[in-house]
């Protein structure tokens, strides 16, 4: 179930960015609405088909995360031991990871319901909460939480809570792991078997 609410929190949607920066609540509520919207209107992104949806959340969604940033909280205080190089390869398999883990749970977007609460946001503000909660018939609402900071190019996000569980903080766990065992390259190449595991499980069940 988590995993479902999980998708529905990256579904942050890109586009060309307005002459004017769109306030974050505002940004979310769109972005959410229009997915959904493409799923609902796409029989093959409702049944899970693997290449339109990852082609979706990489048009749709990542390009308003701060990939960069949340590459770095998620590996911690060790991400400045990392050679460039080093981080390039961080960026490019945590970014891979994030598609390969939501791309078979997104059609579950299709089926939930949204409650966006008002914010009062202040022109001075550069780091903010955006509360949404998550309704799917049969369960229990789930607040999801986008943390996001005004950037030149717009609001980006740069960490997701789920019922109060964040994602970059997990993340940092298990990287801090791996790192202390294995290096900065250790990380690197267990990002790397992973994301070749879901790719090789999800292309096995046909998506």
């Amino acid at each position: 179930m988590k995993s479902m609410l999980a998708a529905a929190a990256l579904a942050l949607a890109a586009g060309a960015a307005p002459a004017q920066v769109m306030p974050p609540d505002a940004l979310v509520k769109d972005v959410m609405l229009d997915i959904q919207r493409y799923i609902l209107e796409d029989k093959d992104l409702r049944g899970g088909d693997r290449v339109k949806t990852i082609q979706l959340i990489e048009q749709k969604a990542l390009p308003h995360f701060n990939q960069l940033g949340m590459t770095a909280l998620a590996v911690g205080v060790h991400w400045r031991k990392a050679t460039p190089e080093q981080k390039k390869r961080l960026v490019e398999e945590f970014r891979t990871l994030i598609l390969r883990t939501y791309a078979s749970s997104l059609s579950a977007f299709a089926d939930q319901k949204f409650e966006f609460r008002p914010m009062q946001i202040k022109p001075t503000d550069t780091d903010v909460t955006v509360p949404v909660r998550i309704v799917q018939s049969g369960t229990q609402p789930i607040l999801v939480e986008y943390d996001m900071e005004k950037t030149p190019n717009g609001w980006k996000c740069y960490d997701i809570r789920i019922a109060g569980i964040s994602l970059v903080v997990n993340y940092r766990t298990e990287f801090g792991i791996i790192v202390r065992d294995k290096g900065i390259d250790g990380l690197v190449e267990a990002l790397q078997t992973k994301n070749k595991s879901l790719d090789k499980t999800q292309a096995g069940a046909g998506k």
